[in-house]
């Protein structure tokens, strides 16, 4: 049995565009990304899987063990990432000559994400099994006290409403912002039912710090004032 990093990166982006060669710090994010699995020494094949030329490139220079080559039709910000996750392990066993026992996704969009936090989810899903562990940081909005829907009507309500209404914070379940940034698979599973949360899945917490994912512009403004503050991340 081996264990794979999955690093998934498209070419073409329209909320921030060329985001997965931009640099920050002067260091493209998958770059970043690469240099982290490596870093870890926990994975058996660091595996790209990109539709852009030059992404893969970079990732090549960086050190990845495997660059897999993204069919156009698995590339449109119209199809889940599922089917390219798919499609690039089934590129890493013929190499590894044995089942993947377990793979980790890494988000190149999550910039902040330190090596422990990789080491700390599959240390996790190590002890436990589960179908998945996904990270993620603290909630600001609770379904329970402060996060609310809309109605048919355009009036709005608690999205979790309780008998009686809670009217502190702390009396709330704790709920937590999946951040994007590590998310650990059971192969077997995931090959038979593809999803990112199962019944049993984990939470493998992070601080809101290193949670940032940069979907937008304003993230990657945010991003880089986050850097420039602490050059040491």
């Amino acid at each position: 049995m081996s264990r794979v990093a999955v690093i998934c990166a498209r070419g073409g982006s329209k909320g921030v565009p060329g985001k997965n060669l931009r640099l920050l710090g002067g260091k493209p994010l998958i770059t970043r990304t690469v240099d982290q699995a490596k870093e870890s020494g926990l994975f058996d094949c660091v595996a790209v899987s990109s539709d852009a030329a030059e992404i893969l490139q970079a990732a090549k220079v960086a050190g990845a063990d495997l660059l897999v080559e993204r069919p156009s039709e698995l590339a449109s910000d119209l199809i889940s990432v599922h089917p390219a996750i798919a499609h690039c392990i089934a590129a890493v066993e013929p190499r590894l000559k044995t089942a993947v026992d377990s793979f980790t996704y890494l988000q190149v969009t999550s910039p902040f994400r330190i090596v422990q936090d990789i080491s700390d989810a599959i240390a996790l899903w190590e002890a436990y099994r589960p179908g998945s562990v996904v990270s993620a940081t603290p909630s600001h909005s609770s379904p329970y006290f402060s996060l609310v829907e809309e109605q048919e009507d355009g009036t709005v309500a608690l999205s979790k409403p309780t008998e009686p209404l809670l009217t502190r914070r702390q009396d709330a379940p704790r709920c937590w912002d999946l951040n994007g940034a590590v998310y650990v698979f059971d192969h077997a599973r995931y090959k038979q039912d593809p999803r990112v949360l199962y019944q049993d899945t984990r939470i493998a917490e992070m601080p809101p710090e290193r949670s940032l994912d940069i979907d937008t512009e304003f993230d990657w403004r945010v991003a880089e004032m986050l850097w420039n503050s602490n050059k040491s991340i």
